[in-house]
């Protein structure tokens, strides 16, 4: 889950202040009447509301919309540059409904203001919220809890009125397994410092991520420390399970644990196999399934073709069919644009930088059938492009595949996606 890139706070689209009545009509004077400076004014609104659409392809303040988005026909294959610069941010008026039903686990990130005003936005459409906000690590001989700067109260108490959202900030565990593993004492005092901070800032929970910090370390192919690791994990939900929840006082303390997608045909050490799913299922209350960023720079392509999440998911279920609802799979809200010339390069765009790229390039979008997702390409500076961004479309089907498998959803991360994004949710 690579850090992307900060977005600027932005008022919500739609909001308008209210307009005042027109001045009575003076006597004598026929009501339907428009005086030189009024005609002249409104002329000049219409000419620069005209400029504003043939220059960027869309309207400049995008109204709320009271029909949805598949009644105004925008989930399809065949989609515009134009009918996305037009429709992108008229979200819908009811935006509690949720058409997916499943669990929903939503990434918030502090380097993405717009995912906390999307979060309160759609709360509503989150069974989930985590911010990414804690790293566990090593200072000397100590273990600390770092991130506390981050924590925004405001933001969660604003999140508490306006849903049921449970608040699971993510925890990313980097000290070094072989020597946290190995030492009971040091485990305790993991779990203690997690306790104590879900206590005290009133959350419901963690995600945690430590499979990736254990594989870069090398620790998953030593069988001892995978071993100990797994424990560690079942250790903590135990302990969190022990707890109740300060703001939801009849609900336990939750564990979601964050793990890998499978790359090859054949299971690694590295990979999260079916019987650690077995072995920590009574202990954990969820997976994040990290279903993206198949491609990259230097192998560009799709985001996360739908038959490679498919395979992921056969992977971990064919033996586990009966804990399916415990997957998060991941889906993501960002997308990349990469170089094709020699020295591939290239990275990860948010929703902003896509609609520039469209209002800029102006490029016909292509469904590809493989992978499912919409693609264009564009030429910069004689350097070609790629970019593969999600529709509406392209998410739709994801939805449709995690209700198929009786799945939930965890979405990395939702400031990084177009805001009619919220409506198939």
């Amino acid at each position: 889950m690579a850090p992307r890139r900060r977005a600027d706070r932005r008022r919500p689209a739609g909001s308008t202040e209210p307009s005042q009545p027109d001045p009575p009509a003076q006597p004598n004077q026929p009501k339907t009447a428009l005086s030189y400076p009024r005609i002249l004014f409104l002329v000049l609104l219409f000419l620069g509301s005209l400029a504003v659409y043939f220059l960027t392809g869309s309207s400049p303040v995008p109204p709320p919309s009271d029909i949805s988005i598949y009644d105004r026909g925008l989930v399809k294959a065949e989609v515009s540059y134009q009918e996305i610069l037009a429709e992108n941010e008229r979200i819908s008026s009811n935006r509690s409904y949720r058409h997916f039903s499943n669990p929903v686990l939503a990434y918030v990130t502090p380097w993405n203001s717009k995912g906390y005003e999307m979060a309160k936005l759609f709360s509503s459409k989150f069974t989930h919220i985590s911010p990414v906000w804690y790293e566990l690590k090593s200072e000397w001989s100590n273990l600390v809890l770092a991130g506390q700067h981050n924590v925004d109260f405001g933001w969660i108490s604003e999140l508490r009125k306006r849903g049921d959202s449970l608040v699971v900030p993510r925890v990313v565990l980097e000290a070094n397994p072989a020597e946290l593993l190995v030492n009971q004492k040091q485990l305790n005092k993991a779990i203690d410092l997690i306790i104590k901070e879900c206590r005290e800032m009133g959350f419901d929970g963690i995600v945690l991520e430590s499979w990736s910090t254990w594989a870069g370390y090398g620790a998953l192919n030593d069988p001892d420390l995978r071993n100990k690791g797994l424990q560690f994990i079942k250790q903590l939900g135990d302990s969190l399970h022990s707890v109740n929840s300060k703001s939801n006082p009849g609900q336990q303390l939750q564990l979601i644990f964050v793990i890998p997608p499978v790359r090859t045909k054949e299971l690694s050490n590295y990979d999260f196999a079916p019987g650690d799913l077995r072995q920590l299922a009574d202990s954990v209350d969820g997976f994040s399934l990290m279903t993206y960023d198949f491609s990259g720079p230097q192998t560009p392509g799709p985001n996360a073709p739908l038959e490679w999440m498919k395979y992921c998911l056969n992977m971990l279920l064919s033996e586990n069919i009966e804990n399916k609802h415990m997957i998060f799979l991941g889906i993501n809200f960002y997308g990349n644009d990469f170089e094709l010339s020699d020295g591939k390069g290239g990275g990860a765009i948010m929703g902003r930088d896509f609609v520039e790229l469209l209002k800029k390039h102006k490029p016909v979008l292509r469904w590809e059938d493989k992978s499912l997702e919409h693609y264009f390409i564009y030429a910069d500076k004689n350097v070609k492009h790629a970019v593969f961004y999600p529709s509406l479309y392209s998410i739709s089907v994801r939805l449709k595949e995690a209700l198929d498998w009786g799945t939930g959803l965890s979405i990395w991360e939702i400031g990084q996606g177009l805001d009619y994004f919220f409506e198939l949710l």
